[in-house]
């Protein structure tokens, strides 16, 4: 990565805002009470999802065949003939039924490195954002031109719910169990737009751009760390989905761990020309030691944009994994 040999240390460049358990207005986390027992709501509570009216007026009747799906679909509308009246009937041509036909549908399942695999199929959704949720985790994706989208994401939780989102309401959830999670440590920052920003992990005293450090641009996956004994990233999210909500997750293997030491940790904020001269809101998701999951919120001033080129390094955002040999 081309990088501008001066490197801002971001000791009073941003403000740290902590609320365990609280939530930004776009991303709901669970309280670490319940972050292993969250029961699936329905995807109209979703916190991305419009608003709309549950309750149509007279004289207008729902079919039942899409009244479960979307309640304020409307099928027929009947207005009482007059001499000055004419009676009005619906065009079909002009409405976007909503049928069985087009309901999404979520499969999940465990897969190596406690990571869950997704596959979603939404035959009406081809090509739309769609906004994935996961015990506080939020990111966007894109659907393909077929309605169809495989991915793999981070557990948060052993009883793991996923729920899938779409703009107009609909959506689909989805329920696994990620019996190993517990041997896993997990650092999530996730963030909207272009922030700019980045995590890194260095393991055990690793210089930057060597085998340890492990970040977006080092190639890792689950089944290598594993073998290998060394932690992942996960980069989840389109960046050029509408509105993008994006996160970066890394991953260590604690409980198979074969070498005691730290990881440092650090958030770094890259300065470009969409986030220079603003404030970026973002948030932490963690699962340390056992403990329930904990989140964080965090807002970065991002200097003027004569800085464009150079990188904030915020260690303070996150700590740093304490790894034992077990």
């Amino acid at each position: 990565m081309d990088r501008k040999t001066s490197t801002l240390i971001a000791a009073g460049t941003f403000a740290l805002a902590i609320g365990i358990g609280a939530a930004m207005q776009y991303w709901p986390v669970s309280q670490p009470a319940q972050a292993t027992s969250i029961v699936p709501a329905p995807v109209a509570d979703v916190s991305d999802v419009q608003e709309v009216s549950s309750t149509p007026k007279p004289p207008v009747a729902l079919d039942s065949n899409v009244a479960s799906i979307l309640p304020v679909t409307l099928a027929s509308v009947s207005v009482p003939a007059s001499p000055e009246q004419p009676v009005l009937t619906p065009n079909p041509s002009k409405k976007k039924e909503i049928s069985r036909a087009c309901q999404a549908n979520l499969n999940a399942s465990p897969a190596a490195g406690a990571m869950i695999a997704v596959q979603l199929k939404a035959p009406c959704h081809g090509n739309e954002r769609v906004t994935f949720h996961h015990h506080g985790l939020m990111f966007t994706e894109l659907v393909g031109p077929d309605g169809t989208l495989r991915l793999k994401l981070p557990a948060l939780a052993e009883q793991a719910v996923v729920v899938a989102s779409f703009l107009d309401g609909s959506g689909a959830a989805a329920q696994t169990e990620v019996s190993s999670l517990e041997f896993y440590e997990r650092v999530v920052v996730q963030w909207r737009g272009n922030a700019g920003l980045q995590l890194h992990a260095r393991e055990f005293d690793a210089e930057y751009f060597s085998d340890g450090h492990v970040w977006r641009g080092s190639e890792t996956n689950p089944t290598q760390a594993i073998e290998i004994g060394s932690g992942f990233l996960t980069s989840l999210g389109k960046a050029n989905a509408p509105d993008a909500l994006m996160a970066e997750v890394y991953t260590f293997p604690s409980g198979t761990a074969d070498a005691a030491g730290t990881v440092a940790l650090t958030v770094e904020a890259e300065i470009h020309q969409m986030n220079c001269d603003t404030v970026v809101e973002a948030q932490t998701l963690e699962i340390r030691n056992g403990r329930p999951l904990r989140a964080k919120e965090v807002t970065i001033d991002v200097p003027n944009c004569e800085a464009v080129g150079d990188f904030l390094m915020l260690k303070n955002i996150v700590e740093d994994l304490t790894i034992a040999v077990n």
